[in-house]
């Protein structure tokens, strides 16, 4: 009998987190403060006052795996272990020799991935005393997760959400609001950061480096209960998405194949780490030196394809320290394309690094073409996924065709980050044909890249 789903039992859910910074093969060039007085030197406790200590030592802790507390792991069984499947239909209708299996992370209560790091981040914080966190949200994936761990946790949260989203998806900041957050849209009256950007532009359709600054602002100016919370790109982060790879390693094993392939989207780049990370400790000890890793990019937003690999900020307004990452510059704002997760001008530096070692690959996506992937996934498999996710369905099922005309029956794994319930105005200007197409405009990065810092 073919077996679809590979469960694994709760007693059954990794313990631990992984922490891939002491395997790397050459160290993660360390982050630098970004204050004009300090500009370019190592970055202090002080440059990142906005975390808390535990969050700040699991950011460069050199433990190769970290315990995760009980009262996360019990918050984690609300929905962890997430299923694995086995893409049958989607094989047949392609015809391919390949075995598609996907990780799906769309049975959180909020929909996606975000949860496994919201969870520790509320955890952590409500063990340290604050009593109320900030955080941005592109398409409200991570201000929706959030909202809801806060509320598990008992703390409050202002969500400053990307207006264009805050416009597209209401049903997002509905879900923020029923668990208890407030969220307005970025650029907001609220912050200095949000005043500056709408004197320039009052009709600015926002990005997520504004609406960092004005969450990191928030923070900074309630310094005596306030933290910052972020949803993606920190080391942190990726290493509290290394649950989902931990799971996705047993129940690979379960199934009998390794992955020849993985494939995931990227906006910051935590739920695509999450997965490949605990895969990758064996491309690095050559253990499986065959194994690719495929990150997908919108062509909107192609920080990782086209960007340099260079120190920038990670907010428009200046506010956080300097890390190394491919960026299309602190300044960009993304046009209004409906991938609201994908439009960040920067990725996380642990996955940039790993990009630059040659140790994964990535490709920028059309949207017409992802969104026609995303429908043949829906049509075939029954899950509507997000449009963020749909980009790297497109590159499975591109690299299944090449399994037909290869002969070769190869094993791609595809992150599955979440569903796209909410997204469902999208599909239908792609399925009544309003969708166009967009690639960011070269002078336009070259525009945003001259307010680089100059370290």
């Amino acid at each position: 009998m073919e077996i679809t789903k590979i469960l694994l039992e709760e007693k059954e859910m990794p313990t631990k987190w992984y922490n891939i910074l002491p395997d790397l093969p050459a160290p993660l060039p360390p982050p630098l403060s970004g204050h004009t007085e300090t500009l370019g030197k190592p970055a202090t406790p002080a440059d990142l006052a906005f975390f808390t200590p535990t969050i700040l030592g699991q950011e460069f802790s050199p433990e190769r795996y970290v315990e995760i507390p009980e009262e996360v792991q019990r918050a984690y069984f609300l929905w962890r272990p997430t299923p694995m499947y086995r893409a049958y239909r989607l094989e047949k209708a392609l015809d391919t020799p390949a075995r598609i299996y996907y990780k799906y992370e769309g049975t959180s209560p909020a929909g996606s991935h975000k949860p496994n790091t919201a969870v520790a981040q509320a955890y952590y914080n409500k063990k340290e005393g604050i009593k109320r966190l900030t955080t941005e949200t592109g398409a409200g994936q991570w201000g929706s997760a959030l909202a809801f761990a806060c509320m598990l946790f008992g703390l409050e949260l202002k969500v400053y959400m990307v207006k264009v989203s805050y416009n597209q998806k209401p049903y997002r900041r509905i879900m923020m609001e029923t668990w208890g957050a407030k969220c307005v849209p970025s650029p907001s009256p609220d912050t200095k950061a949000g005043r500056a950007v709408l004197a320039k532009d009052p009709n600015s359709p926002g990005s997520l480096g504004i609406a960092i600054g004005e969450a990191v602002e928030d923070a900074l100016t309630h310094p005596d209960d306030t933290k910052y919370s972020i949803g993606s790109v920190a080391n942190h982060v990726l290493m509290h998405q290394t649950i989902i790879g931990e799971e996705s390693l047993i129940q690979m094993e379960k199934a009998g194949y390794y992955p020849d392939i993985i494939v995931g989207c990227i906006g910051g780049g935590s739920n695509f780490a999450g997965m490949f990370l605990p895969f990758i400790r064996d491309k690095i000890s050559k253990k499986k030196p065959n194994l690719r890793v495929i990150a997908v990019e919108p062509q909107a937003a192609p920080s990782l394809t086209k960007g340099p690999y260079a120190y920038d900020y990670g907010d428009e307004a200046e506010l956080t320290f300097l890390v190394k990452m491919n960026t299309l510059g602190h300044t960009f704002v993304p046009p209004p394309v409906h991938a609201g997760g994908l439009r960040y001008h920067g990725k996380a530096p642990i996955l940039c690094h790993l990009y630059q070692l040659g140790l994964i690959e990535a490709r920028d996506e059309y949207q017409i073409p992802v969104f026609a992937a995303g429908v043949k996934f829906a049509r075939t498999e029954g899950i509507i996924p997000a449009p963020e996710a749909a980009h790297a369905v497109k590159v499975v099922i591109d690299e299944a065709i090449a399994c037909k005309k290869s002969g070769q029956a190869k094993t791609i794994l595809l992150a599955l980050s979440g569903h796209g319930h909410f997204d469902l105005a999208a599909y239908s200007d792609y399925l009544s044909g309003k969708l166009e197409d967009y690639e960011y405009p070269a002078e336009k990065v070259k525009e945003a890249l001259a307010f680089l810092p100059k370290v």
